[in-house]
């Protein structure tokens, strides 16, 4: 397991939760993709280091804030998951933007649906996860954009030889 992997875990979140977002968002338009397939699509993303460094840093400004650690007002805004803070949403397209705009349609939908471990991340708890529900929603929407881009049975289209 790679150390971005255990630092997600440790937040509780499982590349498989992560592959079953994919699966949902793909297998419309991929009826044989598989969950196994989905998640190396999402380690494929996570071997990304501008990937890691933006997990990095929402993992540990949510980690900082449970520990009542940074500064006013910026504390209580992550205390209260402030609806027009935007900086989360912000970071998470820094992911997202990995694998182009396919993704970014990808997101909007996963951040207002949000699926499975993306709801649990964001239900308010003990746990402070500001950043990390929507930095997983970027890692699905990438991970889900690398398979459409690489879909064998995606439509080719080919430039004439002269326009």
């Amino acid at each position: 397991m790679s150390k971005i992997e255990s630092w997600l875990e440790k937040r509780g979140v499982k590349v498989a939760d992560v592959a079953e977002i994919v699966l949902s968002l793909q297998q419309p338009y991929n009826g044989s993709l598989t969950v196994e397939q989905c998640e190396e699509s999402v380690r494929a993303v996570l071997e990304k280091r501008e990937v890691q460094y933006v997990l990095y840093t929402g993992i540990a400004l949510d980690e900082l804030a449970e520990k009542r650690l940074l500064p006013e007002p910026l504390q209580a805004i992550m205390e209260r998951d402030e609806s027009l803070y935007g900086v989360d949403e912000t970071l998470a397209l820094g992911i997202t933007n990995v694998y182009g705009m396919i993704g970014l349609t990808s997101f909007g939908y996963l951040d207002k649906v949000k699926p499975g471990i993306i709801r649990q991340l964001n239900e308010k708890g003990k746990k402070i996860h500001v950043f990390l529900d929507d930095l997983v929603a970027g890692l699905a929407a990438a991970a889900s954009a690398r398979i459409a881009h690489g879909d064998p049975a995606a439509i080719q289209y080919h430039l004439p030889e002269s326009l």
